[in-house]
């Protein structure tokens, strides 16, 4: 399964989360303590905003995120106030450029941590489903970037709520699959907004920190203070500000 790190407040370096905490994006990346598998070295990816650009920068390499030393300098000069970073064990898709994470739309950028096992049944009606300015924006193959496609093509950028309402329904599985399981984490260059979501209940864990005047969303807790960590709640959107969350 693969890791989640965001941020949203002050502007600060990457490395703040990426790379310094004793249990940092790039340790899990190695070390994961609450997923399936301990390594996630299929890829790795970071989007981050400035104040006055909507449109996201964005960084992914195939190379496993720890053996690639242009993320621990980019993390050290970098600063934003909002990012979000991803490191990839692969279900679905190849191990490609195309196929890391966070997947980027206009000002959108959308990360995913999780599982569609049924995704060969349903994937070429809702490709078909796509609109063509959508369908040819898709540079990979995985069940996360059609996730984010469909969430679009369902008016995430008018509605999130209603888009993932109707994208849930699309994935569900029939009585005879596995379940859906997933985290997502995005943003529209704003906000932050996290959803956590399981069809039999077993959602991934995704937790949340206020930090100073900011707060922190990782899949696992980035320090060893696992006190100040509390989970994201399951079956809805979250939409956070810069200490605290409100449903969306």
């Amino acid at each position: 399964m693969c890791r989640i790190a965001a941020y949203s407040g002050p502007a600060r370096p990457l490395e703040d989360i990426i790379v310094k905490p004793s249990h940092s994006l790039l340790t899990q990346s190695q070390h994961a303590e609450e997923a399936k598998l301990a390594v996630n070295g299929d890829g790795f990816g970071v989007s981050w905003y400035r104040r006055d650009d909507p449109i996201p920068g964005v960084y992914r390499d195939v190379m496993p995120a720890w053996s690639d030393s242009n993320l621990t300098s980019l993390s050290r000069m970098v600063s934003s106030h909002l990012f979000i970073a991803h490191v990839r064990a692969s279900t679905a898709g190849a191990t490609s450029r195309e196929n890391c994470h966070p997947f980027v739309y206009k000002n959108w950028s959308f990360c995913h941590n999780g599982q569609v096992p049924h995704i060969d049944r349903v994937r070429r009606r809702l490709e078909a489903a796509l609109p063509d300015e959508l369908y040819h924006t898709r540079r990979g193959t995985t069940d996360s970037e059609l996730i984010f496609l469909t969430l679009l093509r369902h008016g995430l950028t008018q509605n999130v709520d209603s888009a993932w309402a109707k994208t849930l329904e699309d994935f569900q599985p029939q009585q005879d699959e596995k379940p859906v399981r997933m985290t997502c984490v995005f943003s529209d260059g704003v906000s932050l907004f996290a959803m956590r979501y399981a069809s039999d209940g077993k959602c991934p864990t995704l937790y949340t920190s206020a930090w100073d005047s900011g707060t922190l969303i990782a899949s696992e807790p980035l320090s060893g203070d696992a006190k100040v960590w509390s989970s994201v709640p399951t079956d809805r959107v979250i939409k956070f500000g810069s200490n605290e969350f409100v449903e969306a």
